[in-house]
């Protein structure tokens, strides 16, 4: 029905080329079911980790290697991700199949892996021109969107092997701790509303709650719908950032992306999806619908809203850190610093409210 949209791809970005001469011979031993001759093509639309297409004959395969320039290590760990997935694919439809991972820098110059290409259809800022999402369409995408989320939350991540990811215990006062030390490690601009958020959020914070493994990035973007029925979720992409750690967390991370159609205007240039079409759910109810299928108190969910939209405007802000010093010249992230602006303005504007 939507087989058209399926994601694609483009022509490498300048200066983001892979060295095919010593990674051929590296995909040959260790995919070898896959013959023919190999191109590689870009997937372009990420801000982060960089995403290639790699075609070796009729088998296509995903590549996935830090951005060049970044010196948060931590946040671009290939052997992490493809750890994560090696675990999870058995057990969670929706994640990609990893094959093979290396910390060879002598072959591409940074650690990478590669995954077996799930085809779908990302749905971004806005629907490709003919495609027609009726009212019904976004609401069952949004349900089963927020549905997939709870069936990743109630993923036994001890008994698959990843207990040891992360750690449960203090992880709202790691998190806002750290993320509040890492906006002060890549600050350019006086954004005055950023003291007044971290003071709040260092002030307000729960106590341990939950536990599960959580994906710290879920939004329409990083999500392939199925090509014959796009309310139906293909995959889930972009694990850098998943942990075990407080599931409210991850769900308000979820529901900061969603901007809704009543909105402020300046929310509306941050729009990560279609989520402002007739038919689409709420924040409120996409995190009521949380609530019931998972039985989870969501009663203090502005708390971690507001954090979720800080820690956002701290990665956007990263981001811009490294356009601001010259580390990237890909001109989409010289944006990113209104964005940290617009992001940290809501967090503090949704303190005040007291609402999603």
């Amino acid at each position: 029905m939507f087989e058209q949209y399926l994601d694609g791809t483009k022509a490498i970005r300048a200066g983001e080329e892979l060295d095919l001469a010593r990674l051929e011979p590296f995909l040959r031993e260790h995919l070898p079911q896959a013959d023919g001759p190999l191109s590689i093509e870009q997937f372009p639309s990420g801000h982060s980790n960089l995403t290639y297409l790699v075609r070796l004959g009729t088998h296509e395969y995903v590549l996935r290697r830090p951005p060049f320039g970044s010196k948060v290590k931590t946040a671009h760990d290939m052997g992490r991700e493809f750890r994560v997935l090696k675990h999870l694919h058995k057990h969670y439809a929706p994640a990609p199949e990893p094959l093979c991972h290396t910390d060879d820098l002598d072959i591409i110059g940074a650690p990478f892996y590669v995954m077996r290409r799930i085809p779908g259809i990302i749905l971004r800022r806005d629907p490709p021109p003919g495609m027609d999402i009726t009212p019904g369409i976004a609401t069952r995408l949004g349900e089963s969107f927020i549905d997939n989320l709870a069936d990743l939350h109630a993923v036994d991540y001890a008994a698959i092997g990843l207990a040891d990811l992360g750690k449960p215990e203090g992880y709202m006062e790691r998190q806002v701790r750290g993320w509040i030390k890492r906006y002060g490690g890549s600050q350019t601009d006086e954004i005055p509303e950023v003291d007044r958020v971290a003071a709040w959020l260092t002030e307000h914070l729960p106590a341990d709650g939950g536990a599960a493994l959580i994906h710290n990035d879920y939004k329409l973007d990083n999500v392939l719908l199925d090509a014959s029925d796009i309310t139906k979720i293909a995959g889930v992409l972009d694990w850098e950032m998943s942990t075990i750690g407080e599931p409210l967390s991850d769900l308000a991370t979820t529901v900061s992306y969603w901007i809704e159609e009543n909105d402020a205007p300046e929310l509306q240039l941050i729009r990560w999806g279609p989520t402002t079409v007739p038919g689409s759910l709420t924040r409120q109810q996409l995190v009521d619908r949380y609530a019931e299928r998972t039985g989870r108190d969501t009663s203090n969910i502005v708390y971690y809203f507001v954090f979720a939209l800080f820690k956002t405007a701290v990665i956007a802000q990263q981001i811009y850190y490294r356009y601001h010093q010259g580390l990237t010249k890909d001109a989409r992230f010289a944006f990113f610093i209104e964005a940290t602006k617009i992001l940290v303005r809501a967090a503090d504007a949704a303190k005040d409210r007291g609402t999603l």
